[in-house]
């Protein structure tokens, strides 16, 4: 029987612009424009200047996201995707553990920039497709995190929409499937220590999927058992997994509909526990000054990516992975904004001292990449108990962000982004999003959202 690769290759070849609904295009627009947004507010982030001066060399054709800086298109894949994951704000495949568009988006605008010409009907496609193959990963796992999935998978993904962009025949995807399996990476470990390295192993195989087009394309050969061989994907990058049972729902299910936009810039994993606290907040007219303690009961992987302990010395992304920090925020102001996370305000002894009153604790939830559901109790000084279970996150399509607040958040994004872009700006790249279809060169696009015309 043919690697189950073939049949996602088979997927991505064969399904033209008329095959994909009305739902799954919108929801395209939805997060190609979130993901721009989040981008442009991860310009400032930690370690970007860096990245530019280290990936400068070898060429400037490609743009980056909120950038004056011109680079290679695999470096400007790598700083795009590091700028949309640097500030956890980027959207989300809830039951894959996918960041589903992150890496395939920068690796797009980077190749699209380089080769000019590529429509925005071209563009939906491609993320579209590419969010199937890297959900069907994601979903296909059964086991827990061991690499980190959104740059494993997402390298998957983003190959699959640089062959949509430019018009791969079958064997030509295959082979840039194989050569990107070849360069796989992303270890937990960067998760575990809340480290500035988990966004940058969402950059690097950005890149490396645009490696392994450009090298598809000079014929070099793939391999054949890329997920199901006796060291493929699923084995050897994740312990175990039914691609098998996923594969019918191509074509018939499209992850793109099931992708969940985060309403605030720390991990997806907090969002359950701040969106309890939040309704609780606004429920009981609670007082940060009235809550004795705050106690979470959330899923074992839930625990392992936001469950770390608050102190005084946290990195802005270690922060960003903290429950007790975001719970903090969350119960002080009812909301959590990009300005939450500065040096300053992760180190602020009031915010501090508030997220030690946090308590977070493994429920007996037995999937191991389940986020949810998340139970949260508010005890309040005089002896009250305020409780709230969440079953569905708000922001997930089950919950969704309202228009106004998508939109709320792009314009705050764009704001907070390094070059200044000018404030009527946004208003036109929402307009350019919301009709993708009649943008006949995605460079239209740059231009407004790097600040450097054509």
């Amino acid at each position: 029987m043919p690697d189950a690769i073939n049949a996602l290759a088979d997927h991505c070849v064969g399904t033209g612009h008329d095959d994909l609904p009305a739902a799954a295009l919108d929801a395209a627009k939805v997060c190609i424009l979130d993901t721009l947004g989040v981008g442009l507010a991860g310009s400032t982030g930690p370690y970007v200047p860096e990245l530019l001066r280290g990936n400068a060399a070898g060429g400037t054709a490609s743009r980056v996201l909120a950038q004056s800086q011109r680079l290679p298109p695999a470096g400007a894949a790598l700083l795009n995707a590091y700028q949309i994951h640097n500030s956890e704000f980027d959207c989300v495949h809830e039951e894959a553990v996918i960041h589903t568009v992150t890496v395939l988006l920068a690796a797009a605008l980077a190749d699209a920039d380089r080769s000019g010409g590529v429509s925005g009907r071209t563009l939906l496609r491609s993320v579209i497709l590419g969010v199937d193959v890297a959900s069907s990963l994601g979903v296909a796992s059964i086991s827990g995190l061991r690499f980190f999935r959104p740059g494993t998978a997402g390298a998957f993904g983003a190959v699959a929409s640089l062959g949509v962009l430019r018009g791969y025949d079958r064997s030509t995807l295959l082979r840039a499937f194989g050569l990107v399996y070849a360069q796989l990476c992303g270890t937990m470990q960067a998760h575990s220590e809340g480290s500035p390295l988990l966004a940058l192993q969402i950059g690097f195989n950005a890149r490396n999927a645009i490696l392994a087009c450009d090298l598809a394309e000079e014929g070099l050969p793939g391999l054949d058992g890329v997920l199901e061989g006796p060291f493929g994907y699923f084995g050897m990058i994740e312990a175990e997994g039914d691609i098998r049972a996923v594969l019918p729902e191509l074509g018939r299910t499209w992850r793109i509909c099931e992708v969940a936009l985060k309403p605030f810039p720390s991990g997806r994993a907090t969002h359950g526990l701040v969106d309890a606290v939040q309704i609780l907040r606004e429920r009981h007219d609670i007082r940060p000054d009235a809550v004795e303690r705050i106690v979470g009961r959330v899923p074992s992987l839930t625990h392992h990516l936001i469950g770390r302990p608050v102190h005084g010395d946290m990195e802005i992304n270690y922060a960003r992975l903290n429950g007790q920090y975001a719970c903090a925020v969350m119960l002080r102001d009812g909301f959590i904004a990009i300005g939450d996370y500065t040096p300053d305000a992760i180190r602020d002894p009031a915010r501090l001292a508030l997220a030690e009153r946090v308590r977070i604790d493994i429920d007996d939830n037995p999937d191991p990449n389940a986020l949810s559901p998340v139970e949260v109790d508010i005890h309040l000084a005089d002896g009250q108990v305020l409780s709230e279970r969440i079953e569905t996150v708000y922001g997930n399509p089950a919950r969704p962000m309202t228009r106004e607040a998508r939109l709320a958040k792009f314009r705050s994004c764009w704001g907070a982004s390094a070059c200044g872009l000018p404030a009527d700006g946004a208003d036109a790249v929402i307009a350019m999003v919301e009709d993708l279809e009649t943008v006949s060169d995605l460079r239209l696009l740059l231009d407004r959202v790097t600040g450097q015309a054509e």
